[in-house]
């Protein structure tokens, strides 16, 4: 879920905080990738296009087929991609994972219901939300990695968490997902859309931490209670209040503590027995592996094991699996040149060069004029 209206609340009241890029902008860039995101991103995308790929024995191929190309299109506009999977969730999740159970569950009857009436648009509606990334999906999409010469890592807990941390060491770039949460976990670069398919020719949109805070004119604390109000994954939010007026509390009392204090809890209804606190605690300290002893490796294609992987029962087509594999090995050898802001920082100079005074030029009528003019040019 991430975080309820925070997307539409930067860009309304922070636009400066979002940029559009193109994907070539990001050439030499290392980027953390939400690893489930995605996963979830091309089993939903190849559904709704009519039905999933599978394999010989009827398991679902999706993911696999996403991950290679997506990452082969990457790789080929000079990005390091690092893909980062979901841990164990933290036990405040327990309850939007329950919530979710029963959503799938609903759908399945809703499902049943629209195949009886014959229902393509709200069978189409329904197989979506009982879409669900599985763990046979991340074992097969870690090997399928490992092969390409991809490197991943497996969190601890929260993928968005792990990449924040990443990001903040400066292992890597940015933070590539389309959870907000990533930004309240600190990540200093959100990029959203870098994964999204080529076809729906939407830009990457850039979100820059720093900038959100300072628009929003609040601390890191403040941003995490206003994320808290907002709705998040871990805890309820205040009934009856929307983006517009949490972000009023919070600039207006500073922290929850001081609008539970203030607001009237009669028209806005507090969840019973609030655990905020433990939810603010898992965004300032979540568990996340040290990323100073993370160690990212790009390697090469291991090609004849993608072809022994991916075709066979699997069923994908070994002419391209093979062309995919040499364009990886390609990509990978003509992308070696860096950024240049990867050699060079710059800074500001401390003592700037004053503006030069702007010379107006007079006609002179005579030798003795221009004589005087140039005498008062050179001092």
């Amino acid at each position: 879920m991430g975080i309820l209206g925070l997307s539409k609340l930067i860009a309304d009241v922070a636009p400066g905080a979002i940029k559009e890029r193109e994907l070539k902008h990001y050439f030499g860039r290392k980027i953390a990738i939400d690893a489930s995101m995605c996963l979830y991103q091309f089993l939903i995308a190849v559904r709704s296009e009519g039905s999933q790929l599978v394999s010989a024995d009827g398991e679902t191929t999706s993911h696999l087929m996403g991950t290679f190309y997506r990452t082969i299109r990457l790789v080929e506009q000079g990005i390091k991609p690092v893909y980062v999977f979901d841990g164990k969730p933290p036990n405040l999740k327990g309850g939007e994972l329950a919530k979710r159970a029963e959503r799938r569950d609903e759908a399945q009857k809703l499902l049943q219901a629209a195949e009886e009436d014959g229902n393509l648009e709200a069978i189409d509606k329904f197989n979506r939300r009982l879409v669900k990334v599985t763990k046979t999906h991340v074992d097969e999409a870690k090997e399928l990695l490992k092969l390409m010469g991809i490197p991943y890592i497996d969190a601890p807990c929260e993928a968005e968490a792990q990449c924040a941390a990443l990001v903040k060491a400066g292992k890597v770039f940015a933070t590539a997902t389309e959870d907000m949460d990533a930004l309240t976990f600190g990540s200093n670069v959100l990029l959203r859309r870098l994964t999204l398919s080529e076809a729906r020719k939407l830009p990457v949109q850039e979100i820059h931490y720093d900038k959100v805070l300072a628009d929003l004119e609040l601390n890191q604390d403040q941003f995490i209670d206003l994320c808290i109000m907002l709705g998040c994954d871990y805890t309820n939010s205040i009934k009856g209040v929307g983006p517009k007026r949490a972000i009023e509390l919070i600039k207006n009392h500073k922290s929850i503590e001081k609008i539970l204090e203030n607001i009237d809890t009669k028209k806005y209804i507090v969840p019973e027995d609030w655990n905020y606190k433990d939810a603010r605690l898992l965004f300032q300290e979540p568990e996340v592996s040290n990323a100073d002893e993370v160690q990212l490796k790009w390697s090469e294609p291991d090609e004849e094991g993608l072809v022994k992987f991916l075709c066979g029962d699997k069923q994908f087509n070994e002419e391209r699996i093979r062309n995919g594999s040499k364009k990886l090995h390609k990509a990978r050898n003509t992308s070696t040149q860096g950024r240049l802001d990867s050699f060079f920082k710059v800074v500001p100079n401390p003592t700037p060069t004053p503006k030069r005074k702007t010379i107006k030029i007079k006609k002179v009528s005579n030798v003795k004029n221009i004589t005087v003019f140039l005498w008062r040019c050179l001092l």
